[in-house]
């Protein structure tokens, strides 16, 4: 019997999956809280007996450790890989057995050196699935300028040399009934293009995926290599992490999940980010002087792991019982420099009599009016491009704090993104560097051109 399960985390657009075969189990790229693997065995009768490994990710911080100490299952990385750590480091070709299916290495460098794909086959020794990791997407492949540093440095562009090779010679030879199980799915900065879909078949993307279409070496390193957006800042840290090996989960939460006091809140040394996780509707009606709005209701870990160091000291501000849920997505991305969350949520630090800001919001039909005032677009330049206000500015979130001191503070900045999520992250990291009079706009580039605005499309230009 064989048992498949894809188990998706949205906010970082990640699939794991768990295989199963006669009371054994096997975990492809688990996240780092270990519960739902665990449980699934044991409600399944299971023994979690394999834990496999596509490569050192990139954008978030693998369970894999605690896993294989909570459970006794054995790591497996593909050829190249060497952890600080001890697992199996398996030979091009190798085979492992799970039950009555044999999971077969396939070597595919190209994301990175040590990036492996696993051929699942069934009880007939029949081909069934590739779990592909980041080296095959739907509609895409992985970008190649991820790898950890290491004595050998690797250009992209050799490393694109390398996924031709894996590509062409390791994975397009399968028949095109295999199911292909990426890593990642769309919104995911492993790749350049991923499709909607979570998985699809070796025959539909070879039919479909521009990065298997017929092309030159030359041409297919030219075309992987292009128009790569800068990688979110923690993804180098996350990738040393996962190679390194880490502190268990359960020891980091009972260090941040701490409850503190408004005093103490308001006495916390100025290194101290506010990090502030409600939805932005509750946000804009009051919050910390100085906090940053990143909710929990969209690409929450993306956005830290984008916009804030890594070490940098946060405390968080979360709607009452979703603490430890902040707490567990930041540490999902290495984040563990968390020194505790507001006691009581907002409502304790109002009744303390604490400071309280404000974000004015406007609909879109008012800022229209409003024009020609300032107008900031915080969406990706390619988004820009695509459709704007012909008044606005280009100005992209990823790099909003560097680009800060352009802005005049006596000055009154509308903000829009596409839907209103980013547009409040901007509008309180800009009130945080001394922009006061910031308002943003709800609903973002969607209610603006149900407005009736006519938007331009070209090329973007920056301020």
């Amino acid at each position: 019997m064989m048992y498949i399960e894809q188990l998706y985390t949205k906010c970082l657009s990640e699939a794991a999956y768990y295989i199963e075969s006669n009371g054994e189990a096997a975990i492809v790229d688990p996240i780092r809280e270990t519960e739902p693997y665990v449980e699934m065995a044991a409600a399944r009768g299971a023994r979690i007996k394999y834990i496999f490994e596509t490569h050192f990710h990139a954008d978030f911080v693998s369970g894999h450790l605690d896993l294989a100490q909570t459970t006794g299952a054995q790591i497996i990385y593909g050829p190249n890989a060497r952890p600080a750590y001890d697992v199996h480091v398996a030979e091009d070709g190798e085979e492992l057995r799970l039950g009555a299916l044999t999971i077969k290495v396939v070597h595919t460098p190209g994301h990175t050196p040590e990036s492996t794909c696993y051929l699942l086959r069934d009880e007939n020794g029949k081909d069934h699935a590739l779990f592909s990791g980041d080296t095959l997407f739907v509609g895409a492949v992985g970008r190649p300028d991820l790898a950890v540093k290491s004595e050998r440095p690797l250009t992209p562009e050799m490393l694109a040399d390398m996924m031709y090779d894996s590509l062409r010679n390791k994975i397009m030879p399968l028949a095109d009934e295999v199911i292909v199980y990426p890593a990642h799915g769309a919104g995911s900065s492993c790749g350049k293009g991923i499709g909607k879909e979570t998985w699809s078949t070796i025959g539909v993307q070879k039919a479909t995926n521009y990065a298997l279409q017929p092309m030159t070496r030359a041409a297919f390193i030219a075309e992987v290599t292009q128009d790569l957006p800068a990688p979110p800042a923690y993804f180098f840290e996350d990738a040393r992490i996962n190679m390194q090996g880490y502190e268990r989960l359960s020891e980091v939460l009972g260090r941040n999940v701490r409850g503190l006091s408004p005093e103490e809140v308001a006495a916390r040394d100025d290194e101290v980010l506010v990090l502030d996780t409600r939805h932005p509707n509750e946000f804009e009606r009051g919050f910390i002087p100085g906090a940053w709005s990143i909710g929990l209701n969209g690409s929450y870990a993306v956005w830290v792991g984008t916009l804030i160091p890594i070490d940098r000291p946060i405390l968080v501000v979360a709607a009452p019982g979703k603490e430890e849920e902040a707490i567990v997505r930041l540490a999902r991305v290495g984040y563990e420099n968390v020194v505790g969350y507001l006691q009581g949520g907002m409502e304790s630090w109002a009744t303390a009599g604490q400071p309280v800001d404000a974000v004015k919001s406007v609909t879109a039909r008012e800022m229209l009016d409003a024009l020609p005032a300032p107008l900031l677009d915080v969406r990706k330049p390619g988004e820009f491009a695509v459709g704007h206000v012909p008044e606005a500015t280009t100005f992209p979130l990823s790099n909003l704090e560097q680009r800060a001191g352009e802005l005049d503070p006596e000055t009154t900045y509308y903000v829009h993104c596409a839907g209103g999520y980013r547009s409040m992250i901007a509008a309180s990291m800009l009130k945080a560097h001394g922009i006061p009079q910031v308002i943003n706009v709800l609903g973002g580039i969607k209610t603006i051109r149900e407005a009736g605005a006519a938007l331009q499309a070209e090329e973007a230009v920056s301020a």
